[in-house]
């Protein structure tokens, strides 16, 4: 069984000769195979670090990855699916993102468009489809039988759970509309620990590093299940999702988004690597962070250096008390693992 957390890294760097290997990074082993697999194909067989972030994640997205991936998965509250993506240069530090992406199924590749065809960063809702479908990407609905059931078994259940607090009626034994409590005090409605502490928002992400040094990453997730139509997370905000600085490394981060992209996650380590930091202690710092405010973190990152050494960290919590990874490389795929502080 899949832990709902996942972030696939794939990470390709020189040997002391000219091959690469590639670091992978998911709780679903199996899937990252196949998405790194795709992505080290891609640079083997001369694509770009861009070509083989993007290769990995839109993988993910048409195999519907752990159903945190692509169409078909994580209903909002109205019972749409939406798309988050991010890609990132880290030669030339531009980056291309996509959030409440509507109709469009390939989130990573027009992230990529929006990088390369517009000076803009990150397009949101339906004005980011129509630019998708002004670049030639097919408009088609993101429903499939599977989130039409999520959605109506949420509604069974009295929305639960969701996302709002300080409303009436109470959001956690009744369905909305709701009202804003104007005075706040005693009686009002705040998200309980185990409402805010689900799992069930996923991200792919990519980091590839290739024999010369290039260095990029992405994201790609359908979201918070059930979330606040409108909602963006983590996964495609540059710094919080992924981050890249080929002068640096690169990070990745999955978990609870609208905690951890407070901290800007992937940067903050991206920027210890650059002080000379492992790997390894840049992730653990990060996540040591974010838990100074929030002790039950639901999150994970992995690190990899411009050297390609790496590392990963996650915040132990119910249903997290381990991070697997695979290391790739051309001959076989090696599954390590981290226990989570």
């Amino acid at each position: 069984v899949c832990a709902c957390v996942c972030v696939c890294v794939c990470v390709c760097v020189p040997l002391c000769v000219p091959l690469r290997v590639c670091v992978c990074v998911r709780l679903c082993v199996p899937l990252c195979v196949c998405a790194c697999g795709l992505a080290w194909s891609t640079l083997a067989s001369g694509g770009s670090v861009l070509d083989a972030v993007e290769q990995g994640c839109s993988w993910c997205e048409v195999a519907q990855c752990d159903g945190t991936v692509g169409y078909g998965g994580s209903p909002d509250e109205r019972g749409e699916t939406t798309l988050d993506a991010m890609i990132m240069n880290g030669d030339t530090m531009e980056v291309g993102g996509v959030g409440d992406l509507r109709r469009i199924k390939s989130a990573i590749s027009v992230a990529r468009a929006v990088m390369e065809h517009s000076t803009h960063t990150l397009l949101v809702g339906q004005s980011a489809s129509i630019f998708a479908q002004n670049m030639g990407f097919l408009s088609e609905d993101l429903t499939t039988n599977r989130s039409l059931s999520l959605h109506w078994e949420w509604l069974q259940n009295k929305c639960q759970p969701n996302s709002w607090k300080n409303v009436s009626p109470n959001p956690e034994t009744t369905c909305g509309p709701y009202k804003p409590i104007k005075e706040l005090g005693s009686k009002q409605h705040r998200v309980s620990a185990c409402r805010a502490n689900v799992h069930n928002h996923d991200t792919i992400g990519l980091i590839a590093i290739d024999k010369f040094g290039n260095i990029a990453a992405g994201t790609s997730t359908n979201g918070q299940i059930h979330k606040i139509p409108g909602r963006v997370g983590d996964s495609p905000i540059a710094g919080a999702g992924a981050y890249a600085d080929s002068t640096a490394g690169a990070a990745a981060a999955t978990g609870n988004g609208d905690i951890m992209m407070r901290f800007l996650p992937s940067y903050q380590a991206v920027e210890y690597m650059r002080m000379g930091i492992d790997p390894i202690t840049a992730c653990q710092k990060v996540i040591r962070r974010i838990q100074k405010y929030h002790p039950n973190l639901f999150g994970a990152i992995i690190c990899a250096n411009k050297t390609g050494s790496y590392g990963a960290a996650c915040s132990k919590s119910p249903g997290l008390d381990q991070f697997h990874f695979m290391v790739y490389n051309p001959e076989k795929g090696s599954d390590q693992t981290v226990d989570c502080i």
